[in-house]
């Protein structure tokens, strides 16, 4: 018979201790400690068995991925929903995952059964969300219900393709033996949706809560069982939202997504460039285009300048969507080297749309836009530059030039300023390209042009 051994559980890191303490030893927190009972017995482990390599790759191939209704979210997720495969989709409150869930969940109906697990909305709130939508579905079967054992049993028994889970913080396993949202109880029914997506070829996506800090609610294990792991992400008042991939074993990580809310659910945005180029009728002084590279896919995006007389005792420096410590990097780098004095005044630099750049290639471009705010002399409306800056005042290149100019040229821009490193052998069809070598020569290939 076997015997039953007191062990205490942390319901901050989900870590294990025999003896009971004020504070966990693995994560530092302060009673958080909770009793729980283990089984002393251990059942003797079947053998393994090993399948040779070829043999995995012919059943990997035969699985053909579903799509999901939505092309820009099979994008992020590699070509589609893997069957068998764990999704972890998190984001912030109303920012749209039930929505866009429940739109896949009905395009996938109409091919194979899908199980839709809500454990924050009844079945009658769902389906007025379907009916506002305009989704008729009837592969697709909705249940009430936070246990987890009965959803699998569902699922199981209808032979569902995709199960929708949400959220995983709702669900409970009657083995964890603690209230759903805790620690023990996330990692045991993340663990069982895992085993039964590998046994029964069901593709799984869960819905997850996030904290205040943006990240997924609950222990890190939880994106290291998962197959991916997406974020749901918007500005505050913006009805576009981003779909990011940040782990994915069955395509590329930093993908991205973009939708837009409407009032019959997400539709995906195929040409992005549509929300970060709505400029301005005439071009203003301290506003020029980029090309960034955020994933796998070139974007287009405006950027604005302003230089303003210093009104307090020290200048200001302020930029949005850029690393404001850079910035005053570059505005030091451009005094030196490019005689652009700007210590007498405010600096502000925005990235419009509100995406963030993470990479360098805007550093030529800001440089830019500061001296067209500073000179009052607006730049072409159809000039394009990127480039990274170096402190001895030299532009740099950066990767994926090639793919920047076509993407460009494909928009309709006719001009570009680029680093000499990022020169192509042949320019894009009507794309003028300037490779420069040093800030000043970047600022007087962009003054010069005509206007």
């Amino acid at each position: 018979m076997a015997r039953l051994n007191a062990v205490f559980v942390c319901a901050s890191c989900g870590g294990e201790t025999l003896k009971w303490q004020g504070q966990c030893p693995l994560c530092g927190e302060w009673n958080t400690l909770e009793q729980r009972q283990g089984s002393s017995t251990r059942t003797a482990a079947a053998p393994a068995v090993a399948v040779a390599l070829s043999s995995g790759v012919r059943l990997a191939s035969t699985a053909e991925r579903l799509a999901s209704g939505a092309g820009e979210l099979d994008r992020v997720l590699g070509g589609g929903l893997v069957p068998g495969s764990v999704i972890l989709l998190g984001g912030d409150p109303g920012i749209g995952k039930s929505t866009l869930l429940l739109q896949v969940a009905a395009h996938v109906a109409a091919s194979k059964p899908v199980v839709y697990a809500s454990g924050e909305e009844s079945v009658a709130q769902v389906s007025q969300r379907a009916q506002r939508l305009g989704l008729v579905a009837d592969g697709l079967g909705v249940v009430a219900e936070t246990d987890l054992a009965p959803i699998l049993s569902l699922a199981a028994e209808r032979r569902a393709g995709l199960l929708v889970i949400d959220s995983i913080q709702t669900v409970q396993s009657g083995g964890a033996g603690a209230p759903p949202g805790a620690v023990s109880q996330l990692r045991e029914c993340t663990a069982q949706l895992v085993r039964f997506a590998k046994t029964s070829g069901c593709a799984v996506v869960v819905i997850g809560h996030v904290t205040k800090e943006g990240t997924i609610a609950g222990p890190r294990m939880l994106e290291h069982l998962v197959d991916t792991v997406l974020y749901f992400e918007s500005e505050a008042g913006s009805r576009f939202r981003i779909v990011r991939a940040t782990k994915n074993r069955f395509g590329a990580v930093n993908e991205l997504g973009f939708f837009a809310m409407t009032a019959a659910g997400l539709k995906e945005v195929r040409n992005p460039a549509a929300i970060f180029l709505a400029r301005a009728p005439v071009p203003a002084p301290g506003s020029i285009v980029t090309v960034t590279r955020d994933g796998g896919r070139p974007l287009l995006i405006e950027l604005q300048a302003l230089v303003d007389a210093q009104s307090f005792a020290a200048p200001r420096r302020v930029a949005q969507g850029l690393d404001s410590n850079r910035l005053a990097m570059l505005l030091a780098a451009a005094n030196r080297h490019a005689s652009l004095s700007l210590q007498q005044h405010d600096v502000f630099v925005n990235v419009v749309g509100g995406i963030e750049i993470a990479e360098t290639c805007w550093d030529l471009p800001v440089v830019i836009a500061l001296a067209s705010s500073l000179r009052e002399c607006p730049l072409p409306a159809q000039l394009v530059a990127f480039g990274e800056i170096g402190l001895t005042g030299e532009v740099r290149p950066v990767p994926y030039g090639d793919e920047r100019l076509r993407e460009a040229q494909a928009q309709g821009f006719n001009r570009a300023i680029i680093p000499h490193g990022n020169a192509p052998r042949r320019a894009p069809p009507g794309l003028t390209v300037t490779a420069v070598s040093r800030i000043g020569e970047a600022l007087e290939a962009a003054f010069a042009a005509p206007r």
